[in-house]
């Protein structure tokens, strides 16, 4: 880059007021070649400290390499339209409707003065209540004027009106969205503030002990029509979405592993791809789970008469060896609920669980039977172990180690309580 100058000159700029007379007052510019085009310009400032400040700046960006042309610089809102739209293949429709929606709401704004379900109803409709207020917060920031002080305080102002727990989650959202933007358009971003106020504590999600779950295992191998429904998620650690949605093809018996590769929606159909990009994954399959699901692709419903969901909803079943007829569909998150996963907690007597809460269990007894966190979040589908943790720990063994894990913490509490 050729040597970089800057010079500042001054002209006294004269006005005439409303009572005719003539008021003079001093201007001051910025001259320089713009140092990626070599083009002339000249910036005014009505205070000679205002034009040396921006001088300094200028020079100090252009001698670490840092500088970039503000007049083409993208604003918070363009990065977060920038942001979501590498989203857009990344993740599942749902989920990035919920990124839309803080990133719009609470990053983007302006921000509604109301309650949370008139903020919600004009998220969605676009239509204010009447005499409605609203909030500036960062839409038209550029992206080299966002300081870390400002930061701090639109922060502030979304707990304010929002709660820590939305002003934690657009924190979070636009860090990713600086860091891509950093990445993409080559403009520094800021430190992100520390010592913001943290959301409230939330109470842990009850997980069974290793005791429980053995003996739910042990009940379930001898359920040949319910058990691999409720047992599936402890020895997987899948979302109940991933559970629901899993086909037979992506289930490998040569390999030993399951294939995750779609979830299932709501309404029971299928979306081709899993929560985020971490969420694609390979889980192995122990002796256990092996055994299980071997038996129930013998009864296991199907779409006509080939295999197809692994967990389907019931069809009306027929004296061996006929099979099933009418069945082979989605089942239906409630009905799975209702069906499969309340009744075997209430026959066992155990304390009442979430589907989602075996994740946690499958998560929790890896982890205590001292797998690597680095592992364990890639088994769990996790985009970063400090997700899993909280603290990054290099997975140094294989699959094989997490199934054994997993084996003798429930087969070992399973033989000693039999």
């Amino acid at each position: 880059m050729k040597e970089f100058n800057v010079s500042i000159t001054s002209a006294t700029r004269r006005r005439k007021l409303k009572d005719g007379t003539i008021a003079e007052y001093p201007q001051y510019y910025c001259e320089y070649r713009e140092p990626l085009t070599q083009k002339r310009r000249r910036r005014a400032f009505d205070r000679k400290k205002d034009a040396e400040a921006f001088r300094n700046s200028l020079l100090l960006k252009v001698a670490e390499n840092n500088y970039v042309d503000e007049r083409k610089v993208p604003t918070v809102g363009k990065a977060v339209d920038h942001w979501l739209s590498d989203k857009e293949s990344k993740v599942k429709a749902s989920t990035l409707k919920g990124y839309k929606v803080v990133a719009n709401g609470a990053i983007r704004g302006p921000l509604l003065i109301g309650t949370k379900q008139e903020r919600a109803d004009y998220t969605e409709s676009g239509v204010a209540p009447k005499s409605a207020r609203f909030i500036k917060l960062l839409d038209d920031v550029k992206l080299t004027d966002l300081t870390t002080a400002m930061i701090r305080v639109w922060h502030k102002t979304v707990v304010e009106q929002c709660g820590n727990y939305t002003a934690n989650r657009a924190k979070s959202h636009l860090k990713s969205v600086l860091a891509l933007a950093e990445e993409d358009f080559s403009i520094r971003a800021p430190s992100m503030p520390t010592g913001l106020a943290r959301a409230r504590h939330k109470q842990k999600k009850a997980i069974l002990t290793s005791e429980d779950i053995a003996r739910l295992i042990a009940v379930a191998k001898m359920d040949a029509e319910h058990g691999i429904y409720y047992a599936f998620p402890f020895l997987t650690g899948t979302r109940p979405s991933e559970q629901l949605g899993l086909l037979w093809s992506e289930v490998d018996f040569d390999k030993n592993v399951i294939r995750i590769r779609r979830i299932q929606e709501r309404d029971g159909s299928l979306t081709e791809m899993t929560k985020t990009a971490a969420g694609t994954r390979e889980i192995p399959m122990g002796a256990t789970l092996r055994e299980m699901l071997l038996e129930w692709r013998l009864r296991c419903p199907r779409k006509g008469k080939e295999l197809h969901r692994v967990f389907p909803g019931p069809g009306r079943l027929q004296e061996w060896p006929k099979l099933r007829i009418g069945g082979g569909g989605p089942l239906l998150y409630q009905n799975f609920r209702k069906r499969y996963w309340q009744p075997a907690f209430k026959k066992l007597r155990l304390s009442y669980v979430t589907p989602h809460s075996a994740r946690h269990s499958f998560i929790s007894t890896l982890q205590a039977q001292g797998i690597e966190v680095g592992l364990v979040a890639q088994i769990a589908g996790h985009a970063n172990p400090t997700v899993t943790l909280g603290h990054y720990t290099q997975a140094v063994r294989g699959g094989a180690a997490a199934l054994d894990a997993l084996e003798r913490a429930y087969t070992s509490v399973s033989n000693a309580t039999s």
